[in-house]
């Protein structure tokens, strides 16, 4: 089982969720640095509109759906929309092999990252402002 260590730095949410998914299916065990940094494209007004609308949707305490506010956790989540079925088989053992982080903790520091090139689009929002407003 191989060991992915991708930096998020500037990548975009959808690609990088995809390639995430696509690798986690594969066997391998994918780790995310800096996912405060992913940006999704588009207008900035619209994408916290459409965020929060699906904060507002969460039901009670012991009723989902839950979205999260966190930047890892909205990354986590929509990792998770791109697996087959993540509550049984081969989509759940992919969803246990994908583990996000905020900033890079000091174990991951010296090892080599894999860093997805994309150029800045004009509109964009990290996931460390969108957190912020909702």
């Amino acid at each position: 089982m191989a060991k992915i260590i991708i930096d998020g730095d500037g990548a975009i949410l959808g690609r990088l969720c995809a390639h995430v998914a696509k690798e986690a299916l594969q066997g391998s065990e994918v780790i995310i640095l800096n996912s405060e940094k992913v940006i999704i494209t588009g207008n900035k007004p619209n994408i916290i509109k459409k965020y929060k609308s699906l904060r507002e949707l969460g039901g009670t305490t012991q009723k989902g759906p839950y979205f999260p506010r966190r930047t890892f956790m909205i990354l986590k989540r929509a990792i998770r929309g791109m697996l087959p079925t993540h509550r049984e088989g081969v989509g759940r053992e992919a969803f246990k092999r994908i583990i996000c982080y905020d900033g890079i903790p000091k174990e991951f520091e010296k090892e080599k990252t894999i860093k997805i090139k994309v150029n800045k689009p004009e509109k964009f929002i990290t996931l460390k402002e969108l957190s912020e407003k909702l």
